[in-house]
């Protein structure tokens, strides 16, 4: 049988760990079953404590205090060495055949950018442990409501879905934060965005003209692949999580993964006839 799991991706300060736990609340409220596996060595649980924890491997704090590196070098230590180590993953993710398990990740984007470490550990969960998986890619909706930051932001997480090579679902996390009605209105733009029309706003208004070309070539290739939308989560809002809920088990098949359960009373044929 198929496991089921979900990648948690997105800069730093975006949201992932409150989505995590969000996502944690709202399941057990509907009498499913999920568990965190923290793949940050400098995360610390928040609401929900960690079932699988690469801290238990390696952390980011002694390596930096050991090796004398900064954060970013440490990151990609604390990586290289669990890929040297992926037996121990394996060992904890165990027999956990039935149940959802959220990987939350780094915000460093250069994990799954600059060098192939997220790349390699989805394949490997893939191809060793068997797991149906899904990204979700998370961006702050105060940053994208400004258009300029919007196509950065969309270059990111195409970025993170064309090298994961997974079904990947985009989110603007952090909703609540928008308090003002103008901005409220900008913002169901972006959830399902006209990148051309967006790019000629950008040039009209805010956007320097030496920048003009650039900006309409990321424009049309945002455009061409047609990917980027974005679901709005609310992370205290229950029906935005189950939204976002229902689209992870589409893309991950749950529903098919699961073992079928024999109904309460038997249908007796000759009654039916």
């Amino acid at each position: 049988m198929s496991r089921v799991g979900v990648l948690v991706l997105g800069p730093a300060g975006a949201g992932k760990s409150t989505f995590c736990n969000s996502i944690i609340s709202h399941m057990q409220t509907i009498g499913r079953r999920a568990h965190i596996v923290n793949l940050d060595p400098a995360a610390e649980p928040n609401q929900y404590e960690f079932t699988i924890d690469i801290r238990d491997l390696i952390s980011l704090d002694d390596v930096m205090e050991e090796l004398d590196l900064g954060p970013n070098g440490g990151l990609i230590y604390c990586f290289e060495y669990l890929l040297k180590n992926l037996d121990w993953l394996d060992e904890e993710i165990g027999d956990y055949n039935d149940e959802f398990l959220i990987f939350d990740c780094p915000g460093q984007i250069e994990l799954y950018t600059h060098i192939p470490v997220l790349p390699n550990i989805v394949r490997h969960l893939q191809g060793q442990l068997n797991f149906n998986l899904c990204a979700t890619y998370l961006l702050e909706a105060p940053f994208v409501v400004d258009t300029s930051k919007f196509f950065s932001g969309a270059l990111s997480a195409m970025s993170a879905m064309i090298l994961l090579e997974l079904p990947h679902i985009n989110v603007l996390s952090k909703l609540d934060l928008i308090k003002d009605d103008y901005n409220k209105k900008r913002l169901k733009r972006f959830l399902n965005p006209d990148a051309m029309l967006l790019s000629t706003e950008t040039i009209d208004k805010e956007m320097n003209p030496r920048f003009h070309h650039l900006n309409e070539c990321i424009a049309n290739l945002v455009d061409d692949f047609g990917m980027v939308q974005f679901l709005p989560l609310e992370s205290k809002n229950p029906d935005s999580i189950m939204t976002i809920l229902s689209y992870i088990d589409d893309v991950t098949q749950w529903a098919e993964t699961q073992e079928p359960k024999e109904p309460d009373d038997q249908i007796d044929i000759e009654d039916m006839e």
